[in-house]
């Protein structure tokens, strides 16, 4: 019995989706805040984190 049985190799397409992973050191305090809102909101804490990030994003101001 020598049947062989082919599996080709997936390929990663890494972004894909327009993501990309990034790692986040956070202080416990601010996590279990996330996590508060998360279960308020009904929103995962990736989902929030995104909202929060691209509104804060658009209303910084640099000083020199």
């Amino acid at each position: 019995m020598s049947e062989e049985i082919t599996i080709k190799k997936k390929v990663t397409r890494k972004g894909d989706d327009g993501y990309k992973i990034v790692s986040v050191r956070m202080k416990e305090e601010l996590i279990q805040r996330l996590d508060s809102l998360s279960v308020s909101t009904n929103r995962s804490r990736n989902e929030l984190i995104n909202l929060l990030l691209n509104a804060a994003v658009d209303i910084v101001k640099i000083e020199e």
